[in-house]
């Protein structure tokens, strides 16, 4: 019988796991099925540029995976079964009925969305780019505004950041500002605060540092100093928060929902799970918790794919560390900052700005997608043959042949 593979979620690094999976194991010996609610691949890096009116390049899955042996199934995840190794998914516009999946191994990458973090009225008035549907309706909302309405941007990080230069350029004849719980660019480099400063005066855009919100309402937000920001539109970028399904799983997760993995993604307490993406709580080099972003998800995929493959056939675990090497971040469609860091993500004193770093940013999206978009090339071919599955009954998390490698 073929090993069913099931991989939830289709981003960066869901898409990419099940491209490298399929490029490492043999069709005959695995059943790859990966789950999505949305038929094109969503470039999640670019929603500031979507809400802003830009056109997006469409991507859809169907001609991503065709000829690869990966079965692509439209449907809404809802529950995760991980005694009985399960997965259901809810009606679509695309499937009339619930479906149950049984899996062997499960790839978990349903990522995140966005977090109000419990703000008063956040939930109700406030606009979201975590995902297309809320790009498409801060797009909406943006182009109705006339000029000189006020829009604000919540948060000041690499999301915050990209978002409010983003609409800034776009609509010069908007009053834009920022609030920022610290320092605007308090993690950056000297080099990459000055530039940043820069690029921020020179669109217009007002910025309230060390500026907590504690309540948003349909035209201002309220800051905990008791004052008011004028806001028409206001733009949330506080954090993502990662989808309750792990939580009501007997899944080993933090107390923020993240499932808790060892170096190659597998799950501490269920060795058939695996967890990739925003999803998963791994570490890097320093012990520290990698980041919800693009940079850390890829490189999960990989080890993921690569350990699963490794197991099946009986090769080598992958024993590459998860280390960063820089924060690239969009100012606008000509200006660009990449901030060079340590391996586990602190800045360092090197820092590239300008022009030059935009078409760095745009590359480094480029090559995102193109990863996602060819998910069977780019990797040699190394498919082996399935070693003999050992008894489900006493399921270990080392083998011997871990062991060995």
């Amino acid at each position: 019988m073929q090993h069913r593979i099931v991989v939830l979620g289709a981003g960066y690094a869901g898409a990419v796991a099940a491209g490298r999976l399929a490029r490492r194991l043999r069709r005959e010996d695995v059943a790859i099925t990966l789950v999505n609610a949305e038929p094109d691949f969503v470039e999640r890096v670019r929603m500031h540029q979507l809400a802003t009116g830009q056109e997006l390049r469409p991507r859809p899955f169907a001609e991503m995976f065709a000829g690869t042996g990966v079965r692509l199934r439209l449907a809404r995840v809802t529950a995760v079964d991980v005694d009985r190794r399960t997965v259901t998914t809810a009606a679509t516009a695309e499937q009339d009925a619930p479906e149950e999946l049984e899996y062997d191994t499960l790839v978990y990458a349903l990522g995140s969305g966005w977090n109000d973090q419990g703000v008063p009225g956040a939930a109700e008035h406030a606009d979201e780019i975590a995902g297309r549907r809320g790009a498409l309706r801060l797009r909406r909302r943006l182009a109705a505004l006339p000029a000189g309405q006020p829009v604000l941007v919540v948060g000041g990080g690499l999301t915050g950041l990209e978002a409010v230069t983003e609409i800034a350029e776009a609509r010069p004849d908007l009053d834009v500002a920022l609030a920022a719980r610290g320092a605007l660019g308090d993690w950056l480099s000297p080099k990459g605060r000055r530039h940043l400063r820069k690029v921020v005066d020179g669109l217009g855009v007002t910025v309230h540092e060390h500026t907590a919100v504690t309540a948003v309402a349909s035209d201002h937000v309220t800051t905990a100093d008791g004052g008011s920001v004028p806001a028409a539109v206001t733009v949330w970028t506080t954090g993502f928060a990662v989808h309750p399904i792990p939580r009501a799983t007997a899944l080993e997760v933090t107390g923020t929902g993240r499932i808790v993995v060892d170096r190659t993604m597998r799950s501490v307490s269920h060795p058939d799970v695996y967890a990739i993406g925003d999803a998963a709580q791994a570490t890097g080099p320093a012990g520290n918790p990698l980041r919800m972003s693009c940079a850390s998800g890829l490189p999960m995929a990989w080890q993921a794919a690569d350990a699963i493959a490794a197991r099946l056939t009986g090769g080598k675990l992958p024993n590459t560390p998860l280390r960063y090497v820089n924060q690239c971040v969009s100012l606008g469609r000509r200006q660009g900052l990449v901030q060079y860091v340590t391996a586990d993500d602190r800045a360092v004193r090197a820092a590239l700005t300008g022009r030059t770093a935009a078409l760095y940013k745009e590359l480094i999206c480029k090559g995102a997608a193109w990863a996602v978009s060819h998910p069977m090339l780019g990797l040699p071919a190394r498919r082996r043959p399935l070693v003999p599955a050992p008894a489900r009954s006493t399921p270990s998390l080392t083998t011997t042949t871990e062991k060995a490698a």
